[in-house]
């Protein structure tokens, strides 16, 4: 499941053959110029109906913490995303802040009851994911991890998720934990296969920021080859129009 950064990325994505596509808060920010979870819900919640209506798959939502900190104001977040056409949505548990980046073990799973309670009463089926961040914010505490994610999935959350797993004994204990609710992991650089996450039993991939970073990458080497050496090679190495246009225009 990549993660297309905006209605273009997605269209490629889809016609590529992939089965279903998440949004990237970090993707989607760096487009608008701004960091990550810096962007208003509202332009959010329209970028989410944008992809959702842009291609003919199922579009998760990358929902960040629900754009608030208190359960009823997630709740209220989140019946308003249920309204874009995603097919899933995912709420975290970072709080952005370095003293103390996840919240309190009690308030997160409250926050994520309050998400699942706002999906059963919309009318929309929408799958919830539920993350753990401990892995990426300087938490990686694999007991608490597990502990997080299986009140998560008592709390109503359909998929689990914890970014920042890489060690092959790590995802395989989060999917024992949780089973036979399923996991996704993260893969934002080349340490694993499909296929042996899938004899893991993970049942989902993201892609999170790094096919936007990677994007990005070649954009930005391109850029500096012109300014620096005022030189083009790399510009040869770009896709041809016809070929990107094939995959974006749906005739």
């Amino acid at each position: 499941m990549p993660n297309p950064w905006d209605v273009g990325s997605a269209r490629v994505f889809a016609a590529l053959g992939f089965r279903a596509l998440a949004t990237t808060s970090s993707g989607f920010a760096w487009t608008r110029g701004r960091r990550d979870n810096t962007v208003p819900l509202e332009r959010v919640l329209d970028h989410l109906r944008e992809m959702a209506h842009a291609v003919p798959v199922p579009v998760n939502a990358d929902f960040e913490g629900g754009f608030a900190r208190e359960p009823d104001r997630v709740a209220a977040h989140v019946a308003q995303a249920a309204h874009t056409g995603v097919a899933g949505l995912s709420i975290e548990d970072s709080t952005g802040s370095p003293d103390a980046p996840l919240y309190a073990f009690p308030l997160a799973v409250e926050r994520v009851a309050a998400a699942r309670a706002a999906l059963d009463s919309s009318s929309a089926d929408i799958l919830l994911t539920a993350r753990t961040e401990g892995f990426i914010v300087g938490r990686p505490d694999l007991r608490e991890t597990i502990g997080r994610l299986e009140a998560f999935a008592e709390a109503g959350a359909d998929c689990l998720y914890a970014p920042g797993l890489r060690a092959k004994s790590d995802i395989e204990a989060v999917v024992r934990a949780v089973a036979p609710k399923p996991v996704n992991v993260l893969v934002g650089t080349d340490f694993i296969t499909v296929s042996e996450l899938a004899a893991l039993g993970v049942r989902r991939v993201s892609t999170g920021g790094a096919l936007a970073r990677t994007a990005w990458r070649a954009a930005i080497d391109a850029a500096r080859e012109v300014a620096t050496a005022g030189t083009f090679g790399a510009l040869a190495r770009a896709v041809p129009a016809r070929e990107l246009e094939q995959l974006l225009i749906d005739d």
